[in-house]
Formats: structure tokens, C-alpha cells, sequence
């Protein structure tokens, strides 16, 4: 990294960092309070507001959002008449999956082979901690050039539409000029980028009734409707022969027009076995950024250990379905249980469920904060040229703050490269790009104060 000032004090408060996102990581946030304590989000939301506390924000409030958890927000003033920015993480994370298979404990920060484990590190507790190294490094040379608000939302795995809807609510609490959202990530490590456009998603619940209770499979079987059979058919539907997303109604041939995602570098970043195929058609940017993707999250169904010779009576699914921009998430959820009901067979009863739903997003690449931006990643990453890239993932945040704020630059970075692993067993940060990216996000706070 090129020898700066700012640059220089990130580097000595790197080991904070550490402290920090060790103690963050340690909450297990999950806002999922039917399998984990509310006391462990509390916890990690009054982290989030004594750190701001500590850093001179006022007005630190922790905010009761419509689905029943919390954000985190706090004001830092600027110089009078400077423009606004508002910061973005959130301190929820994905469940830890098996624990069983990670290396190292989940909610324990550890590091190993130069990268730092545990859930939460890149998606999003690394985040937050990179949003205060770069005020902090600002404070130490000259202090912060812009009002900063911050957010910290504490449902955003969940897709529960809590800090949307109470944004919706408090129009006024989230106003700015620019928006850094730090919940994305470059394309690979070290090559600096921008994320431009989000997927939407829809969240469905999918339930199979066939009989009135389970039956013997000898007794019955070949003639008693099988639900789980039923399921299993209606979900193979939903894909091609090539396993294309199929939802009827909905289009799936678009194309992405940006950095390109080269097949081989996908496959090593996926993990996919060798002799196994990709799925879809197109390039692999456009079938992850650009296309509807479906995906089967879950099937309740008897496990095989103790399983008895029975016809299964019921069996339930939870679906997610994945939109690009252009496409109304609302829209996709109607032709999706649209679809589901159309290819249940046997006239078997079936009942889908909504359970979470975010709209796709897509920036508007040509405002001052880009050109702001590009030249604090040209600095902060020696020289390299800032990229544009897709997420496929969903942020429904994005949309309803461009909504309500239309004439705020949104922009997308963080620290979700992806040999962090986000979502899956062993995530890891990579400290590197959580200097660096910190480094950007200040040099991009004095460029934009100037612009």
C-alpha cells in the first residue's frame, strides 16, 4: 500500500481491529430467537452503540424495528454546511451451520494462515469494525470532513424487513447525501471494486398435504399419495433439463455487461467437485447477477437414520428465489406460487407462505461519489483501477433507501471476497482487505468532502 498518513494509522490500529472484531464476533447474533438467545443480538447491539458512543456520536439510539429486533444508529457532526454520508453494516449474522466441521470455533475469533475465522468476521461484524477504523484514522489527521450517520441493523439475514419498514416510517433518520453500504465485497482479494447491481430475493414457504395421516408403505404404498413424492416432483420443476431457473411467467435469458466472471476461477471459488457441471446457460456473470436463481433451502422430510416404512402424509420446503434488477420482487413472488401451484400433482393440497421478500438493485455508477471512490481505491490499492462487478445476494436495504433519499449516491463495498466463505462453514476476513478497504472508505470520506 502506498505509504500515506491515513494509510499509516490504519496499520497501527490494526491490532484494535482485532481486539474488537474478537469481541464482536463472539456474540452469536443470529436473529433468530427461536434457535438462539435475544440476549445474544442485545448484546452485540449495545457493542455497536458503545463503540459509537466512545468514537463522539450522539444521539446513539438502539431502535425497535416492526420485526422485533434492533438497529443501531448514532450521529457524528462535521464541519458546519458538509455534506452527509451515511455508514451501513449490520451486526446479525448467518446461523454457524455445522459446527461440527468448522476448524475453528464459530463465534470465536481465530486466526489461521494469515486470515482471520469466525462468523461474522466479513459478513458484516468486519464491516462495522472497518467503518470505524476509517473515522478514526481520519480523526488522527485532520479530523472527519462530512456529518456521518450510522447504521447497524440487527435483522438483515433474516430478510424480515425490520430497518426497512422503520425507515419508511422515519423518513428523516436516514437522510444523506451519499450512502456507503459496507456489506458487499470485492470481486477476488486485492482487486478493489464497487458492487453495482443486487439481486432481490422472495423467501417461500411450501407445504404438501396428501393424507390424513402417514401410512404403512407396504400396506398402502403404491397407491396412498406420497407427499414428500409430491414435493420432491413440484421442486423439480423449477429447473431445466440444464438447470436453469424455470418459473413460469418469468424471464431468464438477460446479460450482464460488466466484469466478466472467467468459468474457471468460479468453479475453484464454488468448490465445485471436479467432473461435476456448472448449471445454467450463459456466462457465469450472467446466470449469478444478472438471472432469477432458485434455490432449495430446505425440506423437512424423515431423516434416514430411524426412518419407518411409511407414505409420508406431509412435507414442507422453504424456497428462495432469487431476482435480478428490473424484475419487481413482489411480482416473482406471485409467479412463483403461481408455478408451485400449477405443478403439484395428484391434486395434492398445497400452501405457500411469504416469509421475506427485498427488492433488486442496481446504482447509478455516473455521480461524483464514484469518481470519489475510484480514486481513494486507486490509492489505497497501489494503483489498481476500481472494477464494477454484480452481487448475487440481496441487501433490501438498497432499494428502500433509494426510495426514500432518490437524489443520494449509493455505493457498495466490504469485505465478502470470496475466499471469506460468507454464509458457509469456516468464514474468514481477510485483514488485508479490511486495512485496505478501511484506507479507501477514509480517503473517499476527504474526496468526497471536496468534491
Amino acid at each position: 500500500m502506498s505509504s500515506n498518513p491515513v494509510a499509516e494509522t490504519v496499520a497501527s490500529l490494526m491490532p484494535r481491529a482485532k481486539a474488537e472484531l474478537t469481541e464482536l464476533v463472539a456474540f452469536k447474533s443470529v436473529a433468530d430467537f427461536g434457535q438462539f438467545p435475544r440476549s445474544e443480538s442485545e448484546g452485540a447491539a449495545n457493542w455497536v452503540a458503545e463503540a459509537l458512543r466512545t468514537e463522539g456520536f450522539q444521539d446513539v439510539a438502539l431502535l425497535d424495528t416492526p420485526d422485533g429486533t434492533q438497529s443501531v444508529y448514532g450521529f457524528l457532526p462535521g464541519p458546519e454546511g458538509a455534506k452527509t454520508v451515511l455508514l451501513y453494516a449490520h451486526y446479525d449474522v448467518q446461523p454457524p451451520l455445522d459446527e461440527t466441521a468448522w476448524l475453528t470455533p464459530p463465534f470465536e475469533l481465530t486466526e489461521r494462515e494469515g486470515r482471520w475465522y469466525g462468523r461474522g468476521a466479513a459478513d458484516c461484524k468486519g464491516g462495522f469494525i472497518m467503518h470505524l477504523l476509517a473515522l478514526r484514522a481520519l480523526k488522527a489527521n485532520g479530523g472527519v470532513p462530512v456529518n456521518v450517520k450510522v447504521i447497524a441493523e440487527g435483522s438483515e439475514e433474516q430478510g424480515t424487513g425490520g430497518l426497512e419498514r422503520y425507515a419508511e416510517e422515519h423518513p428523516e433518520l436516514l437522510a444523506a447525501d451519499t450512502i456507503v453500504i459496507g456489506d458487499a465485497g470485492n470481486f477476488r482479494a486485492g482487486v478493489p471494486t464497487v458492487t453495482t447491481a443486487l439481486r432481490g430475493m422472495t423467501l417461500v414457504r411450501v407445504r404438501i398435504d396428501t393424507l390424513g395421516g402417514n401410512l404403512h408403505s407396504g400396506q398402502f404404498g403404491g397407491a396412498a399419495p406420497d407427499a414428500l413424492a409430491a414435493l420432491i416432483r413440484v421442486l423439480d420443476s423449477l429447473r431445466a433439463e440444464d438447470g436453469s431457473t424455470t418459473v413460469d411467467g418469468l424471464t431468464s435469458d438477460a446479460r450482464w455487461d460488466g466484469l466478466q466472471y472467467e468459468e474457471d476461477r468460479f468453479r475453484e471459488d464454488a468448490k465445485v467437485l471436479d467432473g461435476v457441471g456448472l448449471i445454467g446457460s450463459g456466462t457465469v456473470a450472467d446466470r449469478i447477477w444478472a438471472r432469477p436463481a432458485v434455490t432449495v433451502l430446505g425440506i423437512d422430510c424423515p431423516p434416514v437414520v430411524g426412518a419407518t416404512p411409511s407414505v409420508q402424509a406431509g412435507a414442507r420446503a422453504l424456497v428462495s428465489l432469487r431476482v435480478p434488477p428490473g424484475v419487481d420482487a413482489a411480482e416473482a413472488t406471485k409467479l412463483l406460487q403461481a408455478h408451485l401451484e400449477a405443478h403439484t400433482p395428484w391434486g395434492a393440497r398445497l400452501s405457500t407462505e411469504q416469509i421475506g421478500q427485498g427488492q433488486a438493485f442496481r446504482a447509478d455508477t455516473s455521480s461524483p461519489a464514484y469518481a470519489a471512490m475510484a480514486e481513494a481505491m486507486r490509492l489505497a490499492y497501489d494503483g489498481a483501477e476500481m472494477q464494477y462487478a454484480g452481487q448475487g445476494g440481496s441487501i433490501p436495504l438498497c432499494n428502500t433507501l433509494a426510495s426514500l433519499y432518490p437524489r443520494a449516491e449509493i455505493l457498495l463495498i466490504g469485505l465478502s471476497e470470496p475466499e471469506a466463505q460468507i454464509h458457509a462453514v469456516n468464514e474468514s476476513v481477510s485483514p488485508e482487505e479490511l486495512e485496505r478497504l478501511s484506507v479507501a472508505e477514509a480517503l473517499f470520506l476527504r474526496n468526497y468532502a471536496a468534491s
